[in-house]
């Protein structure tokens, strides 16, 4: 069952065509890759699906409802969260104030909000780190709780901007760990990734985008391989060199 469907989906800013005609979906339980050299428009169809933007062209359906119009508030509360490429949290807050103001979003008593903020903290490996003020994480616990944020408010499907950007080995390993835990939690993903390695490991399929068309979906191996897919990341120099040899 798709959970998130873009149907034909346009997206300009002026004479700018930043997304042009994109049709994917994301099935409830999956892990969606979502890849494509920078300014591809990745980053625009996340927010063109959490009601930041809406589309100039074309549909957004979300859990069976026509997303146009509702706003990224009742897109929220209907259960689609997302976190961004560059975090921020409430850095003089404590890391549990921060999640707890996700969890407000459902539970309207502080004892509730509280209760929730808890289960997440211990969820994303942040358990013990409650009363530290959010400015003076790491990068590593600044990503987890930017992921614990989007976590309190509930959601059925999370979008992912980034959350490896930055991290060393085992740290990526760690946060991969903490996004297949999410599908055993009923949380279906669509990720923005560059760690290609990594999203080629975490997702049942991947959609590319390049200059704002979808250029090659899949499953991993078929679209690591796939000419248009290495000529947007390495130039058609690289992709005819490699038609030659294997020829």
């Amino acid at each position: 069952m798709a959970l998130l469907e873009y149907r034909n989906v346009s997206k300009r800013f002026g004479g700018l065509r930043a997304i042009d005609n994109v049709s994917f979906s994301v099935n409830a339980g999956e892990i969606i890759g979502l890849i494509g050299p920078n300014g591809a428009g990745k980053t625009t169809l996340f927010a063109l699906a959490s009601g930041f933007l809406d589309p100039t062209e074309g549909e957004i359906h979300f859990d069976g409802r026509h997303t146009h119009g509702m706003g990224a508030p009742a897109l929220c509360a209907a259960g689609l969260s997302r976190t961004f490429q560059i975090v921020r949290p409430f850095g003089d807050m404590t890391v549990l104030d921060n999640i707890m103001v996700g969890a407000f979003l459902h539970h309207r008593s502080r004892q509730d909000a509280r209760r929730v903020a808890e289960q997440v903290l211990n969820r994303v490996g942040l358990g013990g780190r409650g009363d530290t003020i959010a400015r003076t994480l790491t990068l590593s616990g600044r990503k987890r709780l930017e992921v614990a944020k989007a976590l309190a408010t509930q959601p059925k499907l999370l979008l992912l901007d980034e959350v490896m950007a930055g991290l060393t080995a085992v740290e990526t390993e760690e946060m991969l760990d903490l996004i297949q835990g999410l599908r055993r939690d009923g949380i279906s993903v669509l990720v923005i990734e560059h760690n290609m390695q990594a999203v080629m490991r975490l997702s049942d399929r991947i959609v590319v985008i390049h200059h704002g068309q979808k250029i090659s979906e899949g499953l991993p191996a078929a679209v690591a391989s796939d000419p248009k897919v290495i000529s947007a990341y390495l130039g058609d120099a690289h992709s005819k060199s490699s038609g030659a040899a294997s020829a």
